[in-house]
C-alpha cells in the first residue's frame, strides 16, 4: 500500500478520466479539428476535473474504436505530444493508458514522466479484438530498461470487451497475478466501459487481496460511490462525470464536483 498512498496522498483516490478524442489514423478522428481541437477539448476537461477536485487524472485513447492490441506508434506520439502541451496545467497525480496495449503503454508513461499506468497486464481472453493474451513479464521488463522502476502498475484483472479463457474464480487469477508480478493495484471491471463491476466481484478480489489496494474501474455513479468506497480502496470513473453520465461526452462541471463531494463524504 505504501508507494500508493505516498503517489496519490490520499487514502481511496478517485482516478479521473481524460478521453482524449480519436487520435490520428484511428477511424474517428476528426481531420477537421486536427491535433489542437483534440488538445482543447483534453484541457476543458482537465481544468473541470482538477475544479472539481479529483485525486489524480489517466489520459486514455478510449476514442480510438474499435480497439487494437498492437497500437499504431503514431497514436501513442500523438498522446505524448498532447500530455506534453497540457503538462504545465496539471496539478494532480496523472496517469496514462494506451487501449490495449501494456507495452505501449509504459512507453508512454516513461515518455511523459506519468506516475502510474493502467493496462491488461496477464490473463488470456476471447475479445472483440480478437485473441487477447497479455505478457505482464515483457512489460515489466520493458519498465525496467526504460528506468522507471518507480513507475506504478494498475493491472485490470477483468478485461472490457472480452471473456476471460481462464476459468479460475476472478478473486484467484487476481490472487496469481499479485503472487507473479506484485502490482501496485488490482482494478475490478464491468464488461464494457461506464458498466459497472459486480460489487460481489469487488467484495471477492478485495477479500482476497486485504494488502493490495482494489480499485472500481468502470461504471460508479454517483449513487453507488459511497458503496465502493466501502469496499475497495480507490476507483477510476469516467462516464459518471460526462454530461448526461455519456462516455463519449465533455466533461460536466456540476456532475464531477458532485461525485467528488459524494466520495470525500464516504471516505
Amino acid at each position: 500500500m505504501t508507494n500508493f498512498q505516498t503517489t496519490f496522498g490520499t487514502p481511496k483516490p478517485v482516478i479521473a478520466m481524460v478521453h482524449l478524442g480519436a487520435l490520428p489514423g484511428s477511424p474517428l478522428y476528426d481531420v477537421d479539428q486536427g491535433l489542437e481541437g483534440i488538445v482543447a477539448g483534453a484541457l476543458d476537461d482537465l481544468d473541470a476535473l482538477q475544479t472539481a477536485g479529483v485525486d489524480a487524472v489517466m489520459f486514455g485513447n478510449e476514442n480510438d474504436r474499435p480497439y487494437e492490441l498492437s497500437v499504431d506508434p503514431a497514436s501513442v506520439a500523438t498522446m505524448a505530444f498532447v500530455i506534453g502541451k497540457l503538462r504545465d496545467r496539471i496539478t494532480v497525480p496523472y496517469g496514462v493508458n494506451v487501449l490495449w496495449d501494456p507495452d505501449m503503454t509504459v512507453a508512454l508513461a516513461a515518455a511523459t514522466g506519468s506516475a502510474f499506468c493502467r493496462e491488461i497486464f496477464t490473463g488470456t481472453y476471447a475479445s472483440d479484438m480478437g485473441m487477447w493474451a497479455p505478457d505482464a513479464g515483457r512489460a515489466l521488463r520493458y519498465r525496467s530498461r526504460l528506468r522507471r522502476d518507480d513507475l506504478l502498475m494498475l493491472y485490470n484483472v477483468s478485461a472490457e470487451f472480452a471473456d476471460s479463457l481462464d476459468r479460475r474464480p476472478l478473486p484467484d487469477r487476481a490472487r496469481s497475478a499479485v503472487f507473479s508480478s506484485v502490482p501496485d493495484a488490482v482494478l475490478v471491471s464491468g464488461q464494457i466501459t461506464g458498466e459497472a463491476a459486480r460489487m460481489e466481484d469487488l467484495e471477492a478480489v478485495k477479500s482476497a487481496l486485504p494488502d493490495t489496494p482494489v480499485l472500481a474501474n468502470t461504471g460508479v455513479k454517483h449513487d453507488t460511490v459511497a458503496e465502493v468506497m466501502r469496499i475497495a480502496d480507490g476507483c477510476v470513473v469516467g462516464s459518471s462525470l460526462k454530461v448526461d453520465g455519456h462516455t463519449w461526452n465533455a466533461v460536466d462541471p456540476d456532475r464531477a464536483r458532485d461525485f467528488m463531494d459524494r466520495a470525500r463524504a464516504a471516505r
